[in-house]
């Protein structure tokens, strides 16, 4: 069990040579959760080097999934991998960005608090960079911050970061740490790996002024012990800290070969904590157990229009694998654009799925797609699962199919619908700012005795994550009602709708938040774990 100690707050700084996409944010989560295993209390933050205040405004092509916090922030999907692995919720502290920093630093220049003087990177930037790196040690109750470093060591964005890590190793000594994550690639014409990208990584490293204590090399074959010897030698680390990071078939596999390797000690060693107990691992290892050895499999259909870039939809995925894993399921995939489904191929297009989800977004870009398809699943009985965009889609297709308002829509694609089921909130009218407009994170919900939500949750009481600007339209809520659709979970204190289910259907509910963001390895998600039973159940018909 994690306890807070009384010595100092230890840092420790993850950057990447050679190439990115490497896995950081798992290498930094896989960490974490082992020194959290070890009784140290742990979180992770995310310094990302572009200029975007966060990532709220890019479109999920640019930057994957942006993930939402308890307290509203919108951030870098990774911090989704820190909550998934360690089971603690992360808030705005938990990612920094350059447009932040820079903000930040502009706005104390107009206000005079730097008494005139010429505003530069070093050490106005730096300052502030250290400032909001410690934050989390300071307000928080931690034993070890991890900071994991966006971008690749030699790129011009991460240089005032890496300048900010250079100093605070310099100030701190052994309360600070620098594991460097970097590819040993395989040339397949003479069969070796290559250890000279990363000798010239931690040559660019050193030119900067930082020393690496661990180096983990990502790699397709394990590394024999004269590699590592090699690069012991050449980037003045101890043999024992030099990691082996094979490819692995899950990214939840990762902390058990981090284990193996030692990582965990290794770190300690060089931030002279004690190893304290073993790690407990029992749970994760039941859950690989379980992910490895499915008694059953089902198809999902998961509808969206950015399905090209599966990180997009990062955190639903995981949730049903999570989900899965409680149902000793293996759920399959199958990625279905909206945009290339209409009433003519719908059938086709859904005929071997147990289950969709009609994920969320935002614009109309192939809205009609994921109508076509809800209408599909609701009229075959199929089970069904709409998120925040998907939720919406439900009550559209709802309202011009059983209702028969011809037109039905939300004004967020047609402004000028007769029948406006989905809304902006009044309030929200009269903004016109991007990324100030929305319903951004918890909310509570009050949940309908007898329920499908409440069967779910096993609660009347619940709160989840938002990111949203338009509503359930409450002037259409009796018409609903009476035909079938209830609002099994209302806001108590602005009275809107959060979810909707149908009675005469065996799993059908859309949901105004995002349930994605709260599943975690330990607690799987209740709406996904009932879903994918539901599909589970269809699957067996």
């Amino acid at each position: 069990m994690e306890q807070k100690t009384n010595s100092p707050v230890k840092y420790i700084f993850v950057t990447g040579g050679v190439t990115s996409s490497l896995g950081k944010g798992i290498i930094s989560a896989s960490l974490a959760k082992l020194l959290q295993a070890r009784g140290y209390s742990v979180t992770i933050q995310k310094l990302d080097p572009y200029i975007n205040v966060d990532p709220g405004t890019l479109n999920p092509y640019e930057h994957g999934e942006c993930f939402v916090t308890n307290d509203g922030a919108e951030t870098d999907l990774d911090l989704g991998h820190y909550e998934r692995f360690l089971n603690v919720p992360t808030s705005q502290s938990n990612n920094v960005t350059t447009g932040s920093i820079y903000q930040n630093v502009i706005n104390k220049e107009r206000e005079g608090a730097y008494l005139g003087k010429t505003v530069q990177v070093i050490p106005h930037i730096t300052d502030e960079i250290k400032r909001r790196i410690k934050i989390l040690g300071q307000t928080g109750d931690y034993d070890i911050v991890i900071t994991e470093i966006g971008g690749t060591v030699g790129d011009i964005e991460s240089l005032p970061y890496i300048e900010a890590v250079r100093q605070m190793k310099w100030e701190m000594g052994t309360n600070c740490a620098v594991v460097h994550l970097t590819l040993l690639p395989f040339l397949k014409v003479t069969g070796e790996l290559k250890t000279k990208p990363t000798q010239h990584s931690v040559k660019t490293l050193l030119e900067y002024g930082i020393q690496p204590d661990v180096l983990v090399c990502r790699t397709e074959h394990s590394i024999s012990s004269e590699i590592r010897k090699k690069l012991a030698l050449f980037c003045n680390v101890k043999q024992n800290a030099v990691i082996e990071s094979i490819d692995a078939n899950s990214i939840y596999d990762v902390p058990l070969l981090m284990l193996k390797e030692q990582l965990d000690k290794v770190v300690l060693s060089k931030l002279k904590l004690p190893a304290r107990q073993d790690p407990d691992m029992e749970s994760w290892k039941k859950f690989l157990g379980k992910l490895k050895n499915p008694t059953s499999e089902i198809k999902i259909g998961l509808i969206g229009k950015y399905i090209e870039l599966k990180d997009a939809y990062k955190s639903i995925n995981e949730a049903l694998i999570h989900a899965g894993v409680a149902n000793e399921t293996k759920v399959v995939v199958k990625w279905i654009h909206s945009e290339k489904i209409d009433e003519s191929n719908i059938e086709s297009k859904l005929e071997d799925v147990d289950g969709i989800i009609v994920a969320p977004g935002f614009g109309d870009r192939g809205i009609e797609g994921k109508i076509a398809a809800i209408k599909y699943v609701r009229e075959q009985k199929i089970p069904f699962f709409g998120i925040c965009l998907g939720m919406q889609c439900a009550a559209i297709e709802f309202s011009r199919n059983v209702l028969k308002l011809s037109g039905a829509h939300s004004t967020e694609m047609n402004p000028k619908t007769k029948y406006p089921v989905i809304d902006i909130m009044e309030n929200q009218k009269k903004i016109t700012r991007k990324g100030g407009t929305m319903r951004l994170g918890e909310y509570p919900c009050m949940i309908s005795k007898n329920s499908k939500a409440n069967l779910a949750y096993g609660k009347t009481k619940i709160s989840e994550r938002h990111r949203h600007r338009f509503e359930f339209n409450n002037k259409f809520l009796k018409k609903f009602e009476d035909e079938g659709m209830i609002p099994s979970g209302i806001n108590p204190d602005n009275k809107l709708v959060e979810i909707i289910e149908l009675k005469d259907h065996p799993w059908f509910i859309g949901v105004q938040f995002h349930p994605e963001y709260k599943s975690t390895v330990e607690n799987p998600h209740p709406l996904f774990v009932r879903f994918v039973k539901a599909a589970v159940d269809h699957s067996r018909q």
